[in-house]
């Protein structure tokens, strides 16, 4: 099969169709929110109600009517440990099928320019630190998430593949733990940053002397304001990037415990925080090697503690129940 394919470069055309899919999540809305502030004014949004994107059918009969001139791929079922854990079939599966229809889609009808959002559990459980775009496919995957990280990996191949194969320019993404606005705050199915700010802002409330944290608190983490990744998202389609696998982060990791520490600060709880070591930890330590897309000019705007408390208020405005 032949597809047809587009060789126009981008550049800052703010006239071209873009199509967010999961523009309702929190990776999606902001992208949105990035492109609509540098004046893009053809944005393309489908609720999961107007377009499932697990039907191969649907999604083809729209890219092919749309034909957008670049897509990003910001749709996927996420969560926390519990959830990967929990529902092992669905994040495979939905995940798998999401990127699939879209990536085929767009080879088939000639969008050659399109941004595969994944994740930094790609890389393996014990992989060496920071974790470079090479490590990938290196080792054993830590078990709690691998059904969403395959799932992750193969989109990275298909890109890949689709590229060598048919001459698209699909590149992909894999941002570390993000958060901020639109996050999920459901204490079981969120993840680490919205769980905490959830639980230790109604400890506050209720007048609670403690809070229970899952863990040890001796893994680390990296974390990044979801807008920083936006605005990395938006630079490299503006700057024509067009194949690879790009890591996006600080570069920078701390505890859980200085984590919760920090949350506790910020939200006011004074209270003791209590580590149930029964429950898991997860990988022993998630940090990227930024170095790659630091060399396209790229780095981050907002500090860990300046998006905490913005993490924060925008619970407060709109998350209460």
């Amino acid at each position: 099969m032949v597809f047809p394919m587009s060789n126009v470069d981008l550049g800052k055309d703010v006239t071209m169709k873009i199509f967010i899919a999961g523009h309702r999540g929190m990776v999606g809305s902001s992208i949105h929110r990035a492109l609509e502030q540098k004046g893009y004014n053809n944005l393309i949004t489908r609720t999961r109600q107007q377009l499932d994107l697990c039907n191969q059918k649907d999604v083809d009969e729209f890219i092919a009517s749309e034909k957008p001139g670049y897509i990003f791929i910001a749709a996927a079922r996420v969560g926390g440990i519990h959830a990967n854990n929990t529902y092992r079939a669905d994040f495979i599966y939905e995940n798998l099928m999401i990127e699939a229809n879209l990536i085929n889609s767009a080879a088939r009808h000639g969008v050659s320019r399109l941004m595969f959002l994944g994740s930094s559990c790609i890389y393996p459980r014990n992989c060496a630190q920071p974790m470079k775009e090479e490590h990938l496919l290196t080792g054993t995957l830590e078990h709690t998430n691998e059904p969403y990280a395959v799932a992750k990996i193969a989109g990275i191949k298909l890109c890949e593949s689709y590229n060598a194969q048919y001459g698209t320019k699909f590149v992909s993404v894999m941002p570390t733990n993000l958060f901020g606005p639109n996050d999920n705050y459901d204490l079981m199915n969120s993840h680490v940053i919205p769980a905490l700010i959830c639980k230790t802002h109604e400890a506050k409330i209720s007048g609670s002397d403690e809070i229970i944290v899952w863990g040890t608190g001796s893994p680390k983490r990296e974390f990044l304001y979801v807008d920083d990744l936006a605005d990395a998202c938006v630079e490299m389609m503006e700057r024509n990037v067009d194949e690879g696998v790009f890591n996006v982060g600080t570069g920078e990791d701390v505890t859980i415990k200085e984590l919760v520490s920090m949350i506790a600060d910020v939200i006011g709880f004074e209270g003791k925080i209590v580590f149930d070591t029964s429950k898991p930890d997860g990988t022993p330590r998630k940090l990227l090697d930024v170095s790659k897309i630091k060399e396209i000019g790229w780095s981050p705007k907002i500090d860990l503690r300046d998006g905490i408390k913005m993490a924060y208020h925008d619970y407060l405005d709109n998350h209460m129940k």
